[in-house]
């Protein structure tokens, strides 16, 4: 009873995100005019398709970071896994996701303890602890990215904390913007802090707990330095995927190449906003290159192109990994079995 009653608590959960995802895009284009909408449609069939190659790789380059890291997580709990396996499972996770928000975590896990005889619940427990730290680097990236692009994104900060920069700092240069953002990334804490205290003996708050002790579980890793390097690694191609689709699109060519923090930054808002960010991400996107330069049309054209790209990439892995997972592993014990 209470599996249909979370199952029916799912369905409608996926249906409100995805029909917010769909009223945004019926509300998107049913506001822009003839003009706007034909600038659009050229901006991407003057797409260079070429550049799909490195972007397909460098996004498959992203999880397979992320499942060497995952890796290093499972050591300390004595759990060894293949990396074909590993990897396979964090494609499927993200498939799962992009139709059922936050099933991914566990789908990814489920797959894991199936071909690799490893504890379910354990695995879940090392996914709280890469969710946040993935949290924490988010938070590190919003501050460099206020403190390397401060006359950029200085408008995009919150009407009060623009007011207060205002007026006290009317030049915004120099100090000023470490100042800013350090002020910033504190508020952000101080105010988890204030919201958790209040809310720590309710659901919330015990998810949130379950947060922090998976922060604590890093610190069992035994190669940091290689759990860094990797993290780093997972960033850099997110980063670098966008910089490429600035190259591939022509009226994006001499964008300022940091805008790809931004539209990390704030496209990660929009992905958890609707399933895989569907009609949220593009004017989000759109909305920060505003900030660039770019004209509307022209942002709202890369913001599609650039989530049709990811959500492609998502769905294609994803469906391969289905189909290459039980192939790799009947060979896999048939080679163990001719072995013995």
């Amino acid at each position: 009873m209470a599996s249909k009653s979370k199952n029916r608590s799912t369905l409608l959960q996926l249906f409100i995100f995805l029909s917010l995802g769909i009223a945004l895009i019926y509300w998107q284009y049913t506001a822009m005019g003839a003009d706007d909408l034909q600038r659009m449609l050229e901006a991407i069939k003057a797409v260079n398709w070429a550049w799909l190659f490195p972007i397909v790789i460098i996004g498959f380059l992203s999880h397979y970071y992320r499942a060497l890291r995952w890796k290093l997580l499972l050591a300390p709990l004595g759990i060894t896994t293949s990396t074909t396996n590993t990897v396979l499972a964090v494609l499927i996770g993200y498939l799962t996701n992009s139709l059922i928000p936050r099933a991914g975590e566990v789908a990814r896990c489920t797959v894991l303890a199936k071909y690799e005889d490893a504890p379910a619940d354990k695995l879940i427990g090392t996914i709280v602890a890469e969710r946040a730290f993935d949290f924490l680097c988010l938070l590190l990236l919003a501050a460099a990215t206020i403190i390397l692009q401060y006359d950029i994104i200085y408008p995009y900060v919150a009407d009060l904390g623009q007011a207060v920069a205002r007026r006290f700092f009317p030049d915004g240069s120099g100090a000023t913007r470490y100042l800013l953002a350090a002020i910033i990334f504190l508020v952000i804490i101080a105010a988890f802090i204030w919201m958790y205290k209040k809310i720590r003996h309710s659901k919330v708050g015990h998810v949130i707990k379950g947060i922090g002790e998976g922060l604590k579980a890093i610190v069992l890793v035994r190669q940091k330095g290689r759990f860094i390097v990797y993290t780093l690694a997972i960033w850099f191609c997110y980063t670098f995927i966008l910089n490429i689709a600035f190259w591939a699109m022509p009226a994006l060519h001499g964008i300022h190449p940091l805008a790809s923090l931004s539209i990390v930054v704030f496209g990660s808002v929009a992905m958890i906003a609707t399933p895989g960010g569907i009609g949220a991400y593009p004017p989000i996107v759109a909305g920060i290159l505003l900030a660039y330069g770019l004209a509307f049309p022209e942002g709202n054209a890369f913001g599609w192109l650039s989530w049709m790209v990811q959500t492609g990439m998502v769905l294609s892995m994803g469906l391969a990994a289905l189909i290459i997972l039980p192939l790799y592993n009947r060979k896999r014990h048939g080679q163990n079995s001719a072995g013995k």
